[in-house]
């Protein structure tokens, strides 16, 4: 796989701020599902915590990242599915400790009424590009 090349600031489009608004990359898709701040024995982490559940929603999606093959450095999307908006500092200090500046993937993020279950805070998924 080539290094994705990240643009943070397209032709006429207002510069990004903590994304890349396109990451191109050519090798094998990895999609991982929404990772919700679950324990490997399913147990909620940080019940209202959101730091707590970040780091957790983090973790998880690393060990599905390297169950592909892949890592963060291989992240070229990131979708947010947060329950308050407030919640996106911590999102991005979990983020942070995974991915660097200079590094980093598109994203959206989307505020819902609720997800699966009352205690999530927050749910994240990822796609990664890896070589083969």
């Amino acid at each position: 796989m080539t290094e994705p090349t990240r643009i943070t600031a397209p032709d006429g489009v207002a510069p990004a701020a903590q994304y890349s608004h396109v990451v191109t990359a050519t090798g094998r898709l990895v999609a991982v599902s929404g990772q919700l701040p679950l324990d490997e024995d399913g147990r909620v982490v940080g019940e209202g915590d959101p730091e707590a559940q970040a780091r957790q929603v983090f973790e998880n999606l690393r060990r599905c990242l390297a169950a592909a093959g892949a890592t963060f450095a291989d992240v070229v999307k990131l979708t947010y599915y947060v329950t308050d908006m407030a919640h996106l500092p911590a999102v991005r200090a979990a983020r942070a400790a995974h991915l660097a500046d200079d590094r980093l993937p598109a994203a959206s993020a989307v505020q819902v009424a609720a997800l699966v279950r009352p205690e999530f805070l927050m749910e994240i998924e990822a796609l990664a590009v890896v070589a083969g």
